[in-house]
């Protein structure tokens, strides 16, 4: 089993470091959809965290990049996600929001691995094939595979998406495609 999962550990990394080479991580705390001069948090913005539990030592052995110092062992990851099709330390809280078009959700990398909050049509894949085919999501959503360089959030960064307007959006992790928001968005009038 140990063996079996350094390879799956390796595999993952490869993956990862494939569908991201051409891209590159934001310097800035700020990863995008607003520029560096927002300095806090307006009053009505709605706030997301995006949050793992990843096992920097276990993970880091498999070279995935991994800040936090203790957790899930990647072999745990892997045995959850292989049984349940998601591991529940890696998710976006809240997953169910209710606001406003115009307003800004603000998401904050509270993990130890970068993850995405991509807006997309319909839920899907990711760019992690491996992740994809354990999590049963075998069809990553178009707009996972048109990811820029800014559309990856760093461990402790914050990233601010506007609400477009009326209706229901949804937003995934192109890296862990089990994490998923959905946005209820009312008009003010």
């Amino acid at each position: 089993m140990r063996k079996l999962t350094i390879t799956l550990g390796a595999v993952m990394l490869s993956l990862v470091q494939g569908a991201c080479a051409d891209r590159q991580t934001p310097t800035s705390p700020i990863a995008s959809g607003a520029s560096a001069s927002r300095s806090a948090a307006v009053d009505n913005d709605r706030a997301i965290s995006a949050l793992d539990a990843c096992d920097g030592p276990s993970f880091t052995a498999a070279q995935i990049d991994c800040s936090r110092q203790a957790g899930v062992k990647l072999d745990q990851f892997i045995a959850e996600l292989t049984a349940r099709g998601t591991v529940g330390a890696w998710h976006f809280a809240a997953s169910n929001i209710n606001a406003f078009a115009g307003q800004t959700l603000d998401v904050t990398n509270r993990g130890g691995e970068t993850h995405t909050f991509t807006e997309v049509a319909h839920f899907g894949g990711g760019i992690v094939p491996l992740l994809n085919q354990l999590s049963g999501n075998l069809t990553p959503a178009p707009e996972c595979l048109d990811l820029a360089g800014n559309d990856f959030i760093p461990s402790g960064a914050t990233h601010h998406e506007t609400i477009d307007g009326e209706g229901t959006e949804l937003y995934q992790c192109c890296i862990h495609p089990w994490m998923r928001v959905v946005v209820n968005a009312k008009s003010h009038g």
